[in-house]
Formats: C-alpha cells, sequence, structure tokens
C-alpha cells in the first residue's frame, strides 16, 4: 500500500472515530435524565394539604421536628441532615394496615443495613399511648435497628402537623386534639434538601421496588 493511499485510509479511521465519538456525546447530552418530581402543597392533592399551605407552588421542606425515639433519645431534623428518608405514620395497636406497613419497612431496613445514605422514620399517631417503653417492647419485637430506623413518639400536636403541613400524608382534617386521629398507608420519600420526592403505598410490596428505584435516582441526582 502507497503512503498516499495509508494516509488516506487513516484520516478515513480518525474523521470515522471523531464523528462516532460526537454521535456517543451528543445522545448522552441531549437525552434528559430521569428525575424525580419535587413535591409542594401544590403538586398535591388538596385533600391532602391543611389549608393553610395549600398555596404553597415551591420550595416547600420538611418542617423542623423534635421527636423521641424507642431508645428515650431525642431525634429532630439534624438526625436526618443530609440523608435520604422514608418516613411514614402508625401505632403499634394497629391490627389492620400498620403490621403491613412496618412489615415492608422492614424490607427496606434490610435492604439499606449498610448504607449510611438511607435512613427510615416511623412517626406514632397515638403517642399517648405509645410510650417509649411500648415503643422499645415494638422495636425490639420486629427487629427495628435504631441505627437505621427511628420509631418515634411526641407532641400529639407536633406529629400531626407534621403529617398535615409537611408530608402531605392524610386525607381527614383535624387540629391534633385529643379526638383527633389520622391512619394512613402512605410512606414518603425524602431527600437531603428535606423536601418531598414520592408517596407510595406502604401496604403493597410491589412498592418497595419502586422505592428502591428511585432511592437510587436520587442518589445519581445528588
Amino acid at each position: 500500500m502507497s503512503a498516499r493511499l495509508k494516509k488516506s485510509v487513516s484520516n478515513i479511521v480518525l474523521v470515522l472515530l471523531i464523528f462516532a465519538v460526537a454521535v456517543v456525546a451528543g445522545y448522552y447530552l441531549l437525552t434528559p435524565k430521569e428525575r424525580l418530581p419535587i413535591y409542594s402543597p401544590s403538586d398535591v392533592n388538596p385533600k391532602l394539604v391543611d389549608y393553610s399551605v395549600q398555596h404553597i407552588k415551591k420550595n416547600h421542606k420538611i418542617a423542623d421536628f423534635n421527636l423521641i425515639n424507642q431508645n428515650g433519645d431525642t431525634i429532630t431534623h439534624d438526625t436526618y441532615g443530609n440523608k435520604i428518608y422514608v418516613a411514614d405514620f402508625f401505632f403499634t395497636r394497629c391490627a389492620t394496615i400498620c403490621p403491613i406497613m412496618t412489615g415492608n419497612m422492614s424490607k427496606l431496613q434490610e435492604i439499606y443495613k449498610n448504607d449510611n445514605e438511607v435512613m427510615l422514620l416511623s412517626h406514632s399517631v397515638t403517642p399517648l399511648i405509645d410510650s417509649v417503653p411500648i415503643l422499645k417492647m415494638y422495636a425490639d419485637n420486629k427487629g427495628i435497628n435504631s441505627k437505621k430506623w427511628h420509631i418515634t413518639t411526641g407532641n400529639k400536636k407536633h406529629i400531626y402537623n407534621l403529617a398535615r403541613k409537611s408530608y402531605f400524608a392524610v386525607l381527614d382534617e383535624g387540629d391534633g386534639g385529643e379526638q383527633d386521629f389520622i391512619h394512613t398507608e402512605q410512606f414518603v420519600l425524602v431527600d437531603k434538601k428535606r423536601q418531598i420526592r414520592g408517596y407510595y403505598d406502604g401496604t403493597d410490596k410491589d412498592e418497595i421496588e419502586r422505592i428502591k428505584k428511585d432511592i437510587a435516582l436520587l442518589k445519581r441526582e445528588q
């Protein structure tokens, strides 16, 4: 093969290589990355949102909180600082949806047992009944690891305000008073910025796979 022909072949190969690289780069640049929505009050079913915050269209974050866990330790928003977490609302005497929800939370605990980025948070909706000793007994019975999953009690109005004004997890209205009671199957996915990124049926085992997929998306995003 002549030197001129070799040079021509080399130039053609170089052009094809540059073209291939450009096509691949263009594909990744132009293909939109899959992202989870960021939920604000105006994005959620109004029946789930307290009237006082329904007008908020952006920049919603889970409010500061102060709760007590199964070990009697104070748990705050700082405990979940720079963490992805799944939250729910339950009570230890529940014999209907809560055992199923706890079972599905336990699956998440097992999946993420060695993952320091992901935590779980359960709020008792009967905090006067679910004292620390009751929560401790429940946690021990269910194999709950307090380094991964805090089940909490605290001030009822505070917990109910979180459910209605922060997590948007319940349909019924109320004031957190003595006669007020909430019961919801919702699991809520919260990112490291305390933003809501997903809602799931905590009684559906298939939803665990969707939560896993969405947590993986959050990790790539953040």
